[in-house]
């Protein structure tokens, strides 16, 4: 069996398909791997593996030209590959790789897979998203053998509105949570190099500052809960920093949050924070909330499609309006509170992710694959 996997950019296929891919190897079928490395090259581990990895011109943005220079370009690959599965992710290469395969599906008896990180369109989402997003996809769905869903709200739109021959839900792509779990860290050198004082209460972020994951309710958060005690830090990089600074110092809690840039430290990050707080917009699942609970911690999550397949009420997290600051103020106040609640809920979070783990999710891709 000859299978391609098909990304945007090559820091997707980096971060997420080592396993995947590895697995299909080990059960004797070629891979190659065709994506835009222009920015980022594809990690050594694949070419070890025996993948021919080809550059392509995708571009994230659906209006650059480049794209139909990828469509050329991909075309060409296609045909003198011979695949029988083409696995596509990520928005524009998804297109593409679909409009490319549409004869080749016909003509060569060639199975396109599709992997939906989490569809644009949701409930909630701007009318544009639907107007825009929803006819493309639609209209590609005819030409998708398995669409591959990650969460169970975009399984039940897709079950009802796609026509691919066959939708299927698979629980994201899989967390090694080897690595998140029996991290030994001394919390409070931790803290010191973070610049958090000891004794205090951390809560923790980890993600792009960026619009959507709205950190900036947390900040506001801390401001009205009035208490120098409680620390707020957050590790990632993204074009909203400066804002998030003058809004700490605007908020006179300047102090008490830490913007922690890129780190490669997160599990120990984790296991020296309290409370891990995940206010985004919108999630496809959300995997540094899953990677959180791993290290035991509570979630305090704005309710979405993606969290909600993650957070359990109480039990291992709470849920949040993402533009009512209250609503992350009162589940704060609960988990500094209740010690006995937060004992609990901490030892439920890490109980309830095994259905995250990569061993299980390889397994599913292993059956769509029939193999």
């Amino acid at each position: 069996m000859r299978v391609i996997y098909i990304t945007t950019v090559s820091s997707t296929i980096n971060a997420f398909f080592k396993p995947h891919i590895e697995m299909l190897i080990n059960h004797g079928v070629s891979v190659d791997i065709a994506t835009n490395d222009t920015d980022w090259p594809i990690d050594e581990f694949y070419r070890e593996l025996g993948c021919n990895l080809y550059h392509i011109d995708f571009s994230r943005s659906p209006l650059s030209l480049d794209n139909v220079k990828a469509y050329s370009q991909l075309k060409k690959l296609i045909e003198k590959g011979k695949y029988d599965i083409v696995h596509c992710h990520t928005p524009n290469a998804s297109v593409i790789a679909r409009l490319v395969c549409r004869k080749f599906r016909k003509k060569n008896g060639l199975k396109v897979f599709y992997t939906a990180h989490g569809f644009h369109f949701y409930k909630g989402a701007p009318k544009l998203n639907w107007l825009v997003y929803y006819p493309i996809e639609k209209i590609c769905s005819y030409f998708t053998d398995k669409l591959i869903t990650i969460n169970r709200e975009d399984y039940q739109l897709a079950k009802k509105k796609m026509k691919a021959k066959e939708v299927c839900y698979v629980p994201g792509v899989g967390i090694d949570l080897s690595k998140f779990k029996n991290i030994k860290v001394d919390r409070n050198a931790k803290r010191r190099e973070i610049g958090v004082p000891e004794g205090c209460i951390l809560l923790l972020s980890v993600g792009e500052l960026n619009e959507n994951k709205n950190h900036q309710i947390i900040i506001k958060a801390l401001a009205k809960l009035n208490n120098t005690n409680v620390h707020y830090a957050i590790a990632g990089v993204g074009e909203k920093k400066e804002y998030l600074i003058q809004l700490s110092k605007d908020l006179g809690v300047s102090e008490q949050v830490h913007l922690l840039g890129y780190r490669n430290d997160i599990p120990e990050l984790n296991y020296s924070a309290d409370v891990f707080c995940f206010p985004s917009i919108r999630e496809g699942l959300g995997l540094a909330a899953i990677e959180a609970m791993t290290c035991g911690l509570p979630v305090i999550a704005a309710e979405n499609r993606g969290t909600k397949d993650i957070i359990e009420q109480e039990k291992n997290g709470f849920f949040a309006f993402h533009d009512n600051v209250d609503s992350f103020v009162k589940p704060i106040l609960i988990l500094l509170n209740d010690k006995k609640l937060y004992k609990n809920m901490c030892f439920y979070a890490a109980e309830s992710v095994d259905r995250f783990s990569i061993k299980k999710v390889v397994i599913k891709i292993k059956k769509l694959y029939s193999i």
